[in-house]
């Protein structure tokens, strides 16, 4: 799976475990030139580069998404996690590979969002 982390998640854990998994990720907390780019931008470059977004940002993800169906903007999947600390690793790791492995097929992802927590799956 092609994967756009936002800032809050982390690069250095979760990117890594996720590409040792067979990912392609990139992760907004490793890359710089990204830092400070609003959600809208990232999602949009994820769009670009048809990543699904990752992001624990509940509050401001679903309404982007919502305008962008709306205005009939498509973008590549969107995956928020919710009710998981951002410390938790392995929670992390888990929902999201849980999520991955049930939606397996990249072009399914399109304009999809899915919200995954500890315990639930997607």
């Amino acid at each position: 799976m092609r994967l756009l982390l936002d800032a809050h998640i982390s690069g250095p854990r979760i990117a890594k475990a996720l590409r040792e998994a067979g990912h392609e990720v990139r992760a907004a907390d490793e890359e710089r030139e990204l830092d400070g780019w609003a959600d809208e931008e990232l999602l949009a470059l994820a769009a670009e580069e048809e990543r699904v977004m990752v992001s624990f940002d509940i509050k401001d993800f679903p309404g982007i998404a919502r305008r962008w169906a709306e205005a009939g903007h498509p973008h590549a999947g969107l995956a928020i996690v919710v009710g998981i600390d951002h410390g938790e690793f392995g929670t992390i790791l888990r929902v999201l590979e849980s999520l991955f492995e049930e939606h397996a097929d990249p072009g399914a992802w399109s304009e999809c969002t899915y919200f995954v927590s500890r315990g639930v799956g997607p």
